[in-house]
């Protein structure tokens, strides 16, 4: 058995301790995101984690290499409102990697070399997504959930704005934002290491003092787009369909977790039996909901052949409908409650995917727990699905992408 613990403090600590593990894995999850950057530093957000991670830290020329090179892994992640920073390396390394994890985030040196060559790699990811329609579509759902809104605009950024960013532009975005945004250190492993105190991993007290000092307007969401026919090309394409949810803290959060597994892709949803056995029309197909500050997102994606895209819209339409009016069967409110619930016991069980699970979970009420989350999804009643579903219903887009013209 794991034990979960926290820890308040300038950085506070997040930790499952499971004595059985040989490995830890530490994370820094921050509050700022790719919506907290002005309009034209739009992806300022996603280089400066490329930056952070490759530039040199203490004696050692990059974070990320240091750690590849102890056997361990390493990586950071940006999203719209949370960036993430992690390691998993042997327990022995943990002490020194918590520790200059710490540096590396919030005490960079700055040089003129790592910026081009991550402004290059950061190029590479932005072509890739913008090949992948399954990809492309996500973004125009989201911009068409929160119309010129900083949630509507692609994390990445353009390519334009992300060449006219340099060291000077990164330096104050980390530290008018990064430094100023919520922090905490996730932890998990054998032990928390002492350096898990920022004190003794060497990061000044007046970085400290700043740490979560910025606050982040979450007022005046737009109006979601008009709806209107979605234009379906003459080729395989993928449709993203759905509403707005709550925010990430909201205690509501669970039922549209739940209503993700009903009309997900397991093959014991009801979406499954409907979409893909009984009508034939999607294959490839998933469903998820993201919470943010102030509001979520509540989606379908699904790829489509030539011909079948109203028809598959119909049935995902249909089934939301459905439990709006009647509620979920009792078999399978329960199967869907199941899948949500073995969801989170294998993010715990797995100790990189235990540490992004609760970087996601951090900053939120005192008494959470991976535990008091298990209860949570276990008291999700019908009631609460056809409420959850006929939220979505009110507010329902769906796109395509490629579209025709």
């Amino acid at each position: 058995m794991y034990e979960f613990r926290t820890t308040d403090g300038p950085l506070p600590v997040m930790a499952v301790i499971d004595e059985r593990l040989s490995t830890t894995t530490v994370c820094l999850a921050s509050k700022y995101g790719s919506r907290d950057d002005p309009r034209e530093e739009c992806g300022l957000a996603h280089v400066l984690e490329h930056v952070l991670m490759s530039a040199p830290v203490g004696s050692v020329p990059s974070f990320s290499e240091y750690v590849e090179r102890l056997g361990g892994h390493a990586n950071a992640e940006t999203g719209l409102d949370r960036m993430l920073f992690y390691a998993q390396v042997h327990a022995d390394d943990a002490e020194e990697i918590t520790g200059l994890l710490q540096q590396a985030v919030l005490r960079p040196r700055w040089n003129e070399k790592t910026l081009p060559q991550e402004k290059q790699a950061v190029f590479q990811e932005l072509a890739a997504a913008a090949a992948d329609p399954s990809d492309v579509v996500q973004d125009a759902f989201l911009a068409h959930q929160f119309p010129g809104h900083a949630l509507g605009r692609p994390v990445g950024g353009t390519r334009e704005s992300v060449e006219r960013f340099d060291v000077s532009a990164m330096a104050a975005g980390h530290g008018e934002r990064l430094l100023t945004a919520p922090l905490s250190l996730i932890v998990v492993g054998p032990a928390v290491p002492a350096s898990a105190d920022p004190l003794v991993a060497g990061v000044p007290p007046e970085t400290l003092a700043h740490l979560g000092t910025a606050g982040r307007d979450l007022s005046g969401l737009p109006e979601p787009e008009a709806d209107g026919p979605v234009r379906w090309p003459e080729e395989f394409a993928w449709v993203c369909a759905g509403a707005r949810s709550v925010g990430n803290h909201d205690p509501r959060r669970p039922h549209y977790n739940v209503l993700a597994q009903l009309l997900g892709s397991s093959p014991s949803s009801v979406l499954y039996r409907r979409l893909r056995g009984e009508a034939g029309l999607a294959y490839a197909f998933q469903s998820w909901n993201r919470g943010y500050g102030e509001t979520g997102a509540w989606r379908v994606l699904a790829g489509v052949a030539p011909g079948n895209g109203d028809a598959a819209l119909a049935v995902i339409h249909g089934a939301l409908e459905e439990i709006a009016t009647d509620g979920p069967k009792p078999d399978d409110l329960e199967a869907a409650r199941r899948q949500a619930r073995m969801r989170i016991l294998t993010s715990v069980d797995a100790p990189l995917e235990c540490a992004r699970f609760l970087a996601l979970r951090s900053g939120g009420p005192a008494d959470w727990s991976p535990t008091t989350e298990v209860e949570s999804i276990a008291a999700v009643s019908a009631a609460d699905l056809r409420d959850a579903a006929a939220q979505l219903l009110g507010g329902w887009r769906a796109v395509v992408r490629p579209e025709a013209s």
